[in-house]
């Protein structure tokens, strides 16, 4: 029993006629008949009854239809994934990330996605999340892992893990007691993401709150860089927000100290893809690796949020 012969079966069966499947497969009908005629033998039974002018199912016939057509699924399956791995002998992934991922993220998933697929280019875009969002949304990258809120138009989001946020200061007197958004719209403070304001997704949670109690956060500096706005920090000239993750990582946990928020501050990240979107076999071979390294980053801050360094 062929894959061919399968697929003649099932065209006849289709059609009611040898004749009707061999024009449809562009191939002379002695031949397909010929194979069908050999396939049953093989099995030992008929396939097919005359049926006036056509053809009909045998009871055999009716059975194998579905085995049939599971075993030209599968195969079609097992040449789309030996395919994909041709594919990624070649070809470039295209991907967003917030800001900080290259702090304790990137570099270890691209090492790892270049050690498995070394022909592959990797072009990855460490930006806002709302510019990652805006890209995927607008096709010019494939897919990102963004901060949460973004404009999910057009998009797919998937959450996959979220961080605490920590009010950070050089002064130890500052971060005595967990600080809420009335005590933080009286600091001085410094916030990164100067270029995208109002629409990054971290001031976007901190003015929710400020609304919420009838207070302003206005910063008393603004950078483009949380790494930045902690060096700034480390000097004394205001206190700024972040995660523990990034004080350990970076070795500001010497000179800096943190609080946790009242209620506590957290910021949840999301694997983002456009809607109904066929990624490349590179894409989403990367998109597989940066999952898996995103939950187990996951289960490290659950245990100890400095231990994702």
């Amino acid at each position: 029993m062929t894959l061919q012969q399968l697929t003649y079966f099932l065209a006849a069966a289709e059609h009611g006629s040898f004749s009707a499947a061999a024009e449809e497969l562009h191939m002379a009908q002695p031949s397909l008949s010929e194979q069908i005629r050999r396939l049953e033998a093989e099995l030992g039974v008929p396939l097919f009854a005359r049926a006036g002018r056509g053809l009909a199912l045998t009871e055999a016939g009716r059975l194998l239809v579905p085995h049939a057509e599971r075993t030209l699924a599968e195969a079609a399956e097992a040449a789309d994934a030996v395919r994909e791995v041709r594919d990624l002998r070649s070809g470039t992934v295209s991907f967003g990330t917030f800001g900080s991922a290259h702090h304790y993220l990137l570099s270890g998933l691209v090492q790892e996605f270049r050690q498995r697929y070394p022909q592959v280019r990797v072009r990855v875009l460490g930006q806002n999340s709302a510019e990652v969002a805006d890209a995927v949304r607008d096709g010019d990258l494939e897919a990102g892992l963004v901060a949460l809120p973004v404009d999910d138009r057009g998009l797919d989001v998937r959450p996959a893990m979220r961080e605490e946020q920590l009010y950070i200061s050089a002064n130890p007197d500052h971060v005595r007691e967990p600080i809420t958004v009335e005590a933080l719209a009286e600091a001085p403070l410094i916030l990164y993401d100067a270029r995208w304001g109002a629409d990054d997704p971290m001031r976007r949670q901190l003015r929710e709150r400020a609304q919420e109690a009838g207070v302003r956060i206005e910063p008393t500096i603004e950078v483009e860089y949380l790494t930045a706005a902690l060096e700034l920090a480390a000097r004394g000239l205001a206190d700024t927000v972040g995660p523990m993750s990034i004080l350990t990582s970076r070795g500001y946990s010497r000179r800096l100290h943190a609080v946790a928020f009242d209620p506590p501050l957290y910021e949840t990240f999301a694997f983002i893809t456009r809607r109904n979107a066929h990624l490349s076999p590179a894409t989403r071979a990367f998109m597989a690796i940066a999952e898996r390294r995103v939950q187990a980053l996951q289960k490290r801050l659950d245990a100890d949020p400095a231990s994702a360094s």
